[in-house]
């Protein structure tokens, strides 16, 4: 039986830290690799489809059935337009117009931003103006989202009222801005694809 000698735990200590000194190359490449293939793991798990997996899970046909009601239902407000950007259909519910207005109702996932929008969207449709950049919308979208009177949050089902008058404003509100402010925004107009 071997003797704890101080002597011969220090041999083992300095034995082990050169051998992590020649070969720390590798020890840092094997880490790297192990890190990469648990983001890569962990990324996959993350797409899966959250749906498919609670049908898997599910035996009940109810609930089954009414998750594919709601994929056929989102799939159905969905529709590709211009540039390959994804937007969301403006339905009957959803957005209507009146003699003085635009009325948005919030889906999943809209907010007040999200709302102003699609009534820019609206009314440019409409009332179309070659003049505006996307930087431009998003100085507009800014102005009705701060200057709508709406108050409290927006959830699903929420309407707010975007007056014409008020896009108006915010069309020639946004024309007045110099160039550095335009370069300002387009920080935040890259994040936009629906523009």
């Amino acid at each position: 039986m071997e003797e704890y000698t101080p002597d011969s735990q220090e041999a083992k200590v300095e034995e082990l830290k050169r051998w992590f000194q020649d070969n720390l190359r590798i020890v840092i490449s094997v880490a790297i690799v192990i890190v990469i293939a648990g983001g890569i793991y962990s990324y996959s798990k993350r797409t899966d489809s959250p749906i498919v997996a609670e049908q898997g899970q599910t035996k009940d046909k109810n609930v089954t059935d009414e998750n594919q009601a709601v994929e056929t239902k989102n799939d159905k407000q969905a529709v590709t337009e211009g540039k390959g950007a994804k937007q969301e259909v403006s339905s009957a519910e959803a957005s209507k117009e009146t003699e003085a207005s635009f009325v948005e109702t919030a889906v999943k996932n809209d907010s007040l931003t999200v709302l102003a929008r699609k009534a820019t969207a609206n009314y440019l449709e409409k009332n179309q103006d070659s003049a505006l950049t996307k930087e431009h919308k998003i100085y507009i979208e800014d102005y009705l989202r701060k200057n709508v009177s709406h108050s409290g949050g927006v959830h699903v089902g929420t309407s707010v009222e975007f007056s014409k008058d008020l896009i108006q404003k915010a069309i020639a509100q946004s024309k007045t801005l110099n160039e550095r402010q335009l370069k300002n925004l387009q920080k935040y107009s890259a994040r936009v694809s629906s523009l």
